[in-house]
């Protein structure tokens, strides 16, 4: 893999470089526009620089930190004479953490860090505070225009921060038009129904946001690794749990999911990958923070015995059910605050990408308008 960046004749510049690449970091001088060819990370050889640059240019070009899979690709656009605008001017981009659809997922080959696209505390709080705002401004459109209803599932393990990026993305939306649902162990009657049912109750209205904290993907992760769960089920085919019983059960979630995205829903599924020793210093922090103590359950630690079996659970659910129509994305999760510019990040593409516009009135419409504001006037 060979990195490239495209800079200018502007020692500015450096800084915003070697901010967003380490490998940028120890050039003293950048030579006039042109490409400087890296080393490639996959064999740790050198390559050779390529041909003199064209003649300078007017405008700076974009700066572009191209990255390998799950690393922060960040791009912008620098007026000339102003190289040091601020990254908050810059846009992650979240493709570089989507699945895509019929992509074999080995999750041991994604990271659960990568490097931030903020410099400082008071830079995150400004670009999620941005995204934040905008978010309250689509959300007010698309509850205006009624057309669509947005439904975003997350999924993780213990401790990765589930509650916490629901709390801080969504902090800004206006409650009557975004509810929230946890899904705990089922009831007996919830039970006594598919695995969809208790879940789909609960989808999003036209025009609402919907937002399911776990979701039906559970009935393919714990009761996979926890197969006596499905003795409770009592499904008839469901004691063998063998690899036919699981792709039936990734066919039905799939087509549920094709038919909500003809209907209206678009989807957006979340997995925060944490690592293993983070989970550990997270649960540490919950024993010992007595404010936290509340969040802490023996259940976690039990899991933890589990954790190979979780991530190869995860890793064929998120091959099998990351579509085109209804995407995963496997969001870095050790670091909390990168993760919620990367969520908020790929929920205001989704808001952008359907092309709202508020309604326009029609001609008798404005006649209606018209003749109550002239009884309003008098």
């Amino acid at each position: 893999m060979v990195r490239e960046a495209r800079f200018c004749d502007n020692s500015n510049l450096r800084g915003v470089c070697a901010a967003n690449s380490p490998e940028l970091a120890g050039i003293h001088s950048l030579p006039k526009v042109g490409k400087l060819r890296l080393p490639g990370r996959a064999h740790g050889q050198g390559v050779p620089r390529e041909a003199p640059a064209p003649p300078r240019r007017q405008v700076h070009p974009e700066v572009d930190c191209v990255a390998q899979r799950g690393k922060i690709a960040i791009t912008g656009q620098f007026p000339a004479g102003d190289a040091t605008q601020d990254a908050a001017h810059m846009k992650i981009d979240a493709r570089k953490f989507r699945v895509s659809e019929g992509e074999k997922v080995r999750l041991e080959r994604w990271p659960t860090r990568v490097r931030p696209v903020y410099r400082s505390g008071e830079e995150y709080r400004r670009l999620l505070d941005g995204h934040v705002s905008r978010l309250s401004d689509l959300q007010q459109l698309h509850y205006a225009c009624n057309r669509y209803a947005l439904l975003i599932i997350f999924q993780a393990m213990d401790a990765a921060g589930k509650d916490g990026a629901i709390r801080h993305v969504m902090s800004g939306v206006n409650p009557q038009g975004c509810q929230v649902f946890s899904f705990k162990h089922p009831s007996a009657t919830e039970l006594e129904h598919d695995f969809l049912w208790r879940t789909t109750r609960s989808l999003p209205e036209r025009g609402r946001i919907g937002i399911f904290n776990r979701s039906y993907y559970e009935e393919v992760l714990i009761v996979r690794v926890h197969p006596e769960i499905l003795r409770g089920e009592e499904i008839p085919d469901g004691r063998s749990g063998g690899k036919s019983f699981w792709h039936h059960r990734y066919r039905s979630i799939n087509d549920l999911e094709r038919h909500l995205v003809r209907n209206g829903t678009r989807i957006i599924k979340f997995f925060l990958h944490i690592s293993k020793e983070e989970q550990r210093k997270r649960l540490l922090d919950r024993i010992d923070n007595p404010q936290k103590n509340w969040k802490f359950s023996a259940a976690d630690i039990e899991e933890r015995k589990y954790w190979n079996a979780y991530m190869e659970a995860y890793g064929d659910c998120l091959s099998a059910t990351s579509t085109n129509r209804a995407p995963w994305y496997v969001v870095p999760a050790d670091d909390k605050d990168n993760a919620r510019l990367i969520i908020s990040q790929v929920i205001l593409d989704a808001f952008e990408n359907l092309g709202l516009s508020y309604p326009r009135a029609g001609r008798k419409r404005r006649q209606e308008l018209l003749a109550m504001r002239r009884q309003l006037q008098k």
